[in-house]
């Protein structure tokens, strides 16, 4: 152990006591940094089987997933990636951790949620996989100064042994924010509002892609990210999402 790491295990205890850890959700104190309290986990609404595999909507039973696990609207309106997956429903529990990362620096949550992200995405995930984040046009990175869903990206790379290619995919037009639309207005403002950078091009031959987001609403966007991925040659392209927003069907 050199002696810088040698300081850091010393003086942990000694800051535990002056500050201690408090739970990313609600602020209550716990054991360990970077964890939630005991009530914010029972709070938590994980998405788990039966959910629609193109979506990740949940179902309210396994009876109204159907043979496919496909809902109603992916049945007449199939997205263009693959699969998609989303760690939980965007809820209250949800929006206080991922609400302060996005508009307020609070980038601790990123491990957590990547961590929630891995388990619910581990079914599509391999070593190989590419995940790429949907990207911010550039006036709003400015004012952001980070991009949350590249962020999420890294991590995921670094959970799955696999690769993050942050700057893959550009927002070639900025659109209007899209809270508040529906999934007609979000699917005519997003489209062709993403572009696979020129140089990043031959990196997607053939490649198992998965694109990741914060927050999942209609899939507009994340629909804007896949076409111009298949047709730059990706193989496979899936979606992964800390959240779905369950009032929104993709």
């Amino acid at each position: 152990m050199n002696r810088a790491a040698w300081w850091r295990r010393a003086a942990t205890p000694v800051l535990d006591l002056l500050f201690p850890p408090r739970c990313l959700g609600c602020g209550a104190e716990v054991m360990e940094a970077g964890h939630l309290c005991s009530a914010c986990v029972g709070r938590l609404h994980l998405i788990t089987p039966p959910f629609c595999r193109c979506c990740a909507l949940p179902f309210a039973s396994r009876a109204a997933a159907g043979p496919d696990m496909t809902c109603t609207t992916c049945q007449h309106s199939p997205p263009p990636w693959r699969e998609a997956r989303a760690a939980m429903v965007y809820d209250e529990t949800a929006r206080s951790l991922i609400l302060p990362l996005k508009y307020a620096d609070r980038t601790e949550n990123v491990s957590l949620l990547a961590r929630y992200m891995a388990m619910a995405g581990s079914d599509i995930m391999t070593g190989e996989s590419l995940f790429m984040p949907v990207p911010l046009h550039r006036l709003r990175l400015f004012g952001r100064r980070y991009n949350q869903a590249a962020l999420l990206a890294r991590a995921l790379a670094g959970l799955t042994g696999g690769v993050a290619l942050c700057d893959g995919l550009e927002r070639i037009r900025a659109t209007r924010p899209l809270e508040g639309l529906g999934r007609s207005q979000r699917q005519h403002l997003m489209h062709g509002a993403v572009a696979v950078r020129p140089g990043r091009i031959p990196m997607l031959a053939g490649r198992h892609v998965i694109v990741v987001d914060d927050v999942m609403t209609t899939g507009a966007t994340l629909a804007a990210c896949t076409v111009p991925l298949l047709a730059a040659g990706a193989g496979r392209v899936d979606v992964l999402a800390a959240a779905r927003a369950c009032g929104q069907q993709a």
